[in-house]
């Protein structure tokens, strides 16, 4: 039997990407993202926060740098990946971070529609377009 390493998550990104270029010319790609959750205790509701780093290559890479924004939604598809080292001081380290495989992000939304986007769609009108951005 195979083991399973895959992730879906929704969020906002929380800074500006930074992107690297390896020794031979490979764009990597480093974002992170806030996913809020929300849950009930009693008749109390109760909202937690978490932040995950993700790492893009190659073309995603390219273009996920050129989309990602501070605030702005985003949908990410990929596998958790484990880094391991050993500190100077001896200490054995290790950090989980996400590799994404397919990346969409939610329009940017235009000063006029920020002002309306908890309306409701108007009868007949389409929904907005998330943009997808992938490795195909």
């Amino acid at each position: 039997m195979k083991n399973l390493n895959s992730i879906i998550l929704e969020g906002n990104c929380v800074r500006e990407p930074n992107v690297t270029i390896t020794g031979k010319g490979t764009a990597i790609c480093t974002f992170s993202i806030a996913s809020h959750r929300t849950y009930k205790i009693g008749e109390t509701f109760e909202q937690e926060v978490s932040f995950f780093d993700i790492e893009t290559w190659g073309k995603l890479a390219e273009r996920v740098s050129h989309q990602c924004k501070k605030g702005r939604g985003v949908r990410v598809v990929g596998r958790l990946k484990q880094n391991r080292w050993e500190g100077t001081d001896g200490k054995q380290n290790s950090k989980v971070r996400i590799v994404a495989e397919h990346v969409e992000f939610k329009p940017e939304a235009k000063p006029l529609e920020a002002a309306v986007s908890s309306a409701a769609p108007l009868p007949g009108s389409a929904p907005a377009k998330q943009e997808e951005i992938s490795v195909f």
